[in-house]
This record gives structure tokens, C-alpha cells and sequence, in this order.
């Protein structure tokens, strides 16, 4: 089910929607990386963090963050694992879980996304609100 998107003070409707497409354009970047060898998602990132002052509620942060911390855990696992790409088959391996778990992550934010949920934060434990 999902909820709907109220307006902050000093808040247009226009400048939110551009907000949510720019938020599905980001999204669709770090998906189609996987057909860019990475360079859509560094381009995401940069946005992503250019952006990230500007959001104006928990919503957004949540789903910026939720992306952010994807990049950089898959990259970290990336970079952890790479010493397995000597024994060839334990790097494929290796490399192909972490992308299917890229791929998971970014398919269920833009999935949440776009049914107006925002993504769990760690320290409570629940999703931002």
C-alpha cells in the first residue's frame, strides 16, 4: 500500500516532482551499470551526493542513503574479494552473488520508491517516516 506524498512548507509541487524523477533517473543509472561497467553508478553517486543537502524530508534521505550504501558495500565486497579472481572460479562466483545482491538492493528501492515507502534505517530498525 502506498502512501501519499505531502508538501513541505516553501515546497512546489513542481520541485517535488522533480525530485521524484530525479530519484528514478538515479535508480535506473545504478541499474544500467551493470551495462557500463560501473560508470552509470559512478555518475549516480556524484549526483547522489551533490543532492543529498537539498532533500527535503526522511523520504528522500532514505532512499539516497539506501543507494549510497549500496555503491560502497558492493564496492568494498568487490574490491575484498578480488584476490579470488587468481583461482578464476571463486572470483566468478564471488562476483556474481555480489551482483545479484546489487541487483536486489537497487531493484527493492526503486520498487519501495515507487510505492511512496521509504527505506529502513539501521538504528531503529524500521523505515523512516
Amino acid at each position: 500500500m502506498s502512501q501519499q506524498e505531502v508538501l513541505l512548507p516553501g515546497e512546489t509541487a513542481q520541485q517535488r516532482q522533480s525530485l521524484r524523477n530525479l530519484t528514478h533517473v538515479l535508480y535506473g543509472l545504478h541499474l544500467l551499470s551493470w551495462f557500463s561497467a560501473g560508470v552509470f553508478s559512478v555518475i549516480a553517486m556524484v549526483i547522489n551526493h551533490l543532492k543529498r543537502p537539498d532533500l527535503p524530508d526522511n523520504f528522500y534521505r532514505s532512499h539516497f542513503r539506501w543507494q549510497a550504501r549500496s555503491f560502497w558495500f558492493t564496492l568494498l565486497w568487490l574490491l575484498l574479494t578480488l584476490p579470488l579472481w587468481l583461482f578464476v572460479f571463486p572470483g566468478w562466483l564471488a562476483w556474481s552473488l555480489i551482483g545479484l545482491w546489487y541487483l536486489y538492493r537497487y531493484l527493492k528501492g526503486w520498487w519501495r520508491f515507487a510505492d511512496n515507502l521509504a527505506m529502513p534505517w539501521p538504528e531503529d530498525g524500521g523505515p523512516a517516516r
